[in-house]
């Protein structure tokens, strides 16, 4: 059910969109109101999202380290895998961010020969599967805003110029197109294919990724099978960054172009409430963004009531943990769980 029921969500999608213009002929409600709709709740959401993060305290150095933390002189430290300076962790992060750095050391655990071994290995497939697949999306996102800026910025086109560099056919094929079906296609079958990964996916990690897939098939289908008027969705799209759209002409745009951007309009809605964040949440990760300088300078605690009292005066006081002890004591002893009363 965790993988049939998104599937049938978008698939519910699309012939939502497919009815409503073909047979009930809402064509402001898909191509204008909807796509308004979905911007609204994806600008909210997301600023909603980063405030939370923002606010969040973080009274510890947490920072993930990887390598020798600086310390003595004669001790070789990893300036990247541990940074002890803001330049380490902003070469970390970009890193992080353009390489997908964490993603490339990641290793699988396998039991082997009966259940007697454990056995690590690489997952570099599963790195360069996701690498495709993000800088595909990046570089046809950035190929659309062609259809939203006139005159279109010179790196929209460059951009198209070198995607479509071979130029195979008429329309030229751009290799994104094949790019991001091979990467989703592998990441799709990765969670279907591996059991472990399989029994831990939920129908939030399938129905981005059902989303996806459907954005990109119809994008496809549209720019190489069912043509549109490519000057009659660039008014659309102008007109809609403009605010004062103006629907393209039935005869000339058809419902391909609809279900596309309907599906477009629901990732959107979607994002900020998926781990699709991650895109914006992994520069407010303290485990990335924070130096891991613990040895050269002291880091005061603002949960620490002698130095919240004078940073936030009206902080609430929080719980510490003996107080929460006492609150649940009654419930620890039921359950027969042992008592410490030296906290």
């Amino acid at each position: 059910m965790n993988i049939l029921l998104p599937l049938l969500g978008v698939l519910a999608l699309a012939g939502v969109a497919y009815v409503g213009v073909e047979k009930a002929h809402l064509h402001f409600l898909f191509g204008i109101a909807i796509p308004y709709f979905a911007i609204v709740i994806f600008l909210g959401g997301m600023i909603s999202r980063v405030l939370g993060w923002a606010r969040a305290h973080v009274p510890f150095r947490i920072t993930t380290t990887c390598g020798q933390q600086k310390s003595l002189d004669w001790i070789k430290s990893s300036p990247v895998e541990a940074p002890s300076s803001k330049l380490g962790v902003w070469a970390r992060m970009a890193l992080e961010v353009l390489t997908f750095r964490s993603l490339f050391r990641n290793t699988r655990a396998e039991v082997k020969e009966g259940g007697k071994k454990l056995v690590y290995g690489p997952t570099k497939w599963l790195w360069l599967g996701a690498l495709i697949f993000h800088y595909s999306f990046l570089v046809i996102f950035v190929r659309h805003f062609k259809f939203f800026a006139e005159p279109v910025p010179a790196v929209v086109t460059i951009a198209g110029e070198l995607d479509g560099f071979f130029q195979v056919g008429l329309p030229v094929l751009y290799l994104t197109d094949l790019a991001i079906l091979a990467g989703l296609g592998f990441l799709l079958l990765r969670r279907l294919y591996l059991r472990q990964v399989r029994y831990i996916s939920l129908g939030s990690d399938y129905f981005p990724l059902f989303l996806i897939i459907g954005v990109a098939l119809t994008g496809i289908l549209m720019r190489y099978f069912f043509k549109v008027d490519v000057v009659q969705v660039k008014a659309l799209g102008v007109g809609l960054l403009s605010l004062s759209p103006k629907l393209p002409d039935p005869k000339l745009v058809h419902w391909p172009f609809y279900v596309h951007l309907t599906l477009v309009a629901a990732l959107l809605a979607y994002f900020p409430f998926s781990k699709l964040t991650h895109m914006l949440g992994v520069f407010l990760s303290p485990t990335r963004n924070m130096a891991n300088d613990n040895r050269a300078r002291r880091h005061e605690n603002t949960w620490d009531p002698a130095v919240r009292d004078q940073v936030y005066p009206n902080w609430e006081h929080p719980h510490t943990y003996a107080e929460w002890q006492e609150d649940f004591k009654d419930k620890i002893e039921a359950c027969g769980l042992a008592w410490d009363d030296t906290v």
